[in-house]
């Protein structure tokens, strides 16, 4: 089996899929690797590193796409809606596909791939089972995003994270709240807390209060009913409007006191749910932040404008997108452990094995030689369900 490992299109985004310390894996499965020149250059991996490692390097991203029998990418055409397109005519019947895809969102995208007889594994699909938490790349960019999110506060900020006693008199500690205790959220309260803050989390899931007080944060408990709040896998399952509603008015009066705010609220295949409002960014003092990580699905704050930072009634609001592609070392590097994990699972002899019978090749395999296989991806997308 050949392997192709290509630049990533997407704009602004230097990370890398694969890097050379995974070769080794990758080729001890029984597979040859091409590499299109200058694919890890960005993340801070040479060329040179890859064809020490036993990477065939090519000029032509053509050349690389054209022959693998598999090629992996951190973002397939269904994550990459523009510039994805420009792999869609090198693409075979038979290919392999993996990478992240947007796969119950992305129609259009997913019809343009199914068009080519593709076979397609989604990296947003792993399912958070304990087998599969090598695989789980949510996480791992979650867990880089978190980090990310509450150093872009610390930065913003006019003042100081820590408490300080200096001859100067008492300098008090910045007050943080993260909103949504996930593998993002718990992050920023990790690194928010080594930076010094004060800091509260609220989730819907009373679960993760245990997990949140581990890391030296309050667990804001709320008036609002939570006990059918989580959904497959762990994640936050999507609540009616008054639901929501009740649960702005609640938080309104937390948010209030803070400092800084950092939401990270997502649930699966949706648009962020809408959990502070413009009335509420208003009760905050002037200079207070807000860091919305959710911004690509629309964010959690009703001010946010994706990728862009404003100030509205004093507060900065921070739309951050694609906060990963800020640490592409990191973050390839973790990636790189993740799909290669995939991979070798996948994999048997050269070949890849597609037993459906495994949950993990079930739950991440959108395609099939063209056909939409994915259950829930054909419920998303209102494709006809598999037989």
């Amino acid at each position: 089996m050949k392997v192709g490992i290509l630049k990533e299109t997407f704009p602004g985004d230097p990370r890398a899929c694969h890097i050379p310390s995974q070769v080794g894996v990758m080729t001890g499965a029984g597979v040859e690797v091409f590499l299109e020149a200058g694919a890890g250059e960005a993340a801070g991996f040479l060329d040179s590193e890859y064809a020490k490692a036993g990477v065939q390097v090519l000029d032509e991203r053509l050349a690389v796409a054209s022959q693998a029998d598999a090629l992996l990418y951190v973002r397939t055409l269904g994550a990459n809606p523009q510039v994805g397109r420009v792999d869609l005519e090198s693409l075979r019947r038979g290919q392999v596909l993996i990478g992240f895809a947007e796969p119950l969102t992305a129609r259009e995208q997913i019809l343009q791939l199914a068009q080519r007889g593709v076979s397609l594994f989604a990296m947003e699909l792993v399912p958070r089972i304990s087998r599969a938490q090598s695989m789980d790349a949510l996480s791992s960019m979650a867990t880089v995003a978190g980090y990310k999110a509450a150093l872009l506060a610390a930065e913003e900020l006019p003042k100081m994270f820590p408490l300080l006693m200096t001859a100067a008199g008492t300098v008090a500690p910045a007050r943080v709240l993260i909103i949504g205790a996930g593998v993002a959220g718990l992050q920023a309260i990790a690194t928010a807390r080594r930076l010094g803050a004060v800091v509260s989390a609220y989730d819907v899931r009373p679960a993760v209060k245990e997990q949140v007080e581990s890391l030296g944060a309050q667990f804001v408990e709320l008036d609002v009913e939570t006990e059918e709040a989580e959904g497959v896998g762990g994640y936050a399952k999507a609540q009616d409007e008054s639901f929501y509603r009740r649960q702005q008015e609640a938080l309104g009066r937390v948010v209030a006191e803070q400092d800084v705010l950092i939401t990270t609220a997502a649930v699966p295949g949706r648009p962020a749910p809408l959990l502070v409002t413009e009335h509420m960014v208003a009760g905050m003092a002037s200079g207070s932040v807000v860091v919305d990580i959710a911004a690509e699905r629309g964010g959690n704050c009703a001010l946010t404008r994706p990728g862009e930072t404003v100030v509205v009634h004093g507060v900065t609001i921070l739309g951050p997108v694609n906060l990963m592609a800020t640490v592409p070392y990191h973050a390839s590097q973790m990636y790189s452990r993740n799909i290669t994990s995939l991979f070798t699972h996948l994999v048997e002899e050269g070949q890849f094995k597609f037993d459906m019978k495994d949950e993990i090749t079930r739950e991440t395999l959108v395609m099939k030689d063209g056909e939409v296989i994915h259950t829930r991806v054909c419920e998303a997308l209102g494709f006809p369900r598999p037989e």
